[in-house]
């Protein structure tokens, strides 16, 4: 087999995990969601409504206040939904799955186990 069709082999399989099920319905609940939408719709207009104010020439502290206030509580209604902390589960579980294919891969390539070392030291429990 070609490595390509291999590539799309392991796609399908991956496609079919429940992981990645998981994910895409995650994803289509999130998008169906008509009140993540009217925030994320209201959310988008603050932030234009906020650029507009901080660039006049006499600036309404109290507007930009207000926008502010606003923007923050809507943050808060998204990142605190449901629907939008089940997405990000999911994709982190996903993240996990390909980071953890991707090391197969490499050690395939390589001949070596990966270390765990992510040569950034503040990821790390100590290697010295």
């Amino acid at each position: 087999m070609e490595i390509f069709e291999l590539a799309s082999e392991l796609g399908k399989k991956l496609k079919e995990d429940a992981r990645l099920v998981a994910l895409e319905e995650a994803k289509n609940a999130y998008e169906a969601c008509t009140e993540l939408k009217t925030y994320l719709t209201e959310y988008d207009v603050q932030q234009i409504a906020m650029q507009k104010a901080v660039t006049q020439p006499e600036r309404d502290m109290q507007l930009i206040e207000s926008i502010q206030r606003r923007i923050d509580e809507l943050y808060t209604l998204i990142s605190e939904h449901p629907l939008f902390a089940e997405l990000n589960r999911t994709q982190e579980v996903v993240n996990e799955l390909m980071n953890k294919v991707n090391q197969t891969i490499m050690t395939q390539i390589t001949g070596e186990e990966p270390s765990g070392c992510t040569h950034n030291c503040s990821t790390c429990g100590g290697c010295h």
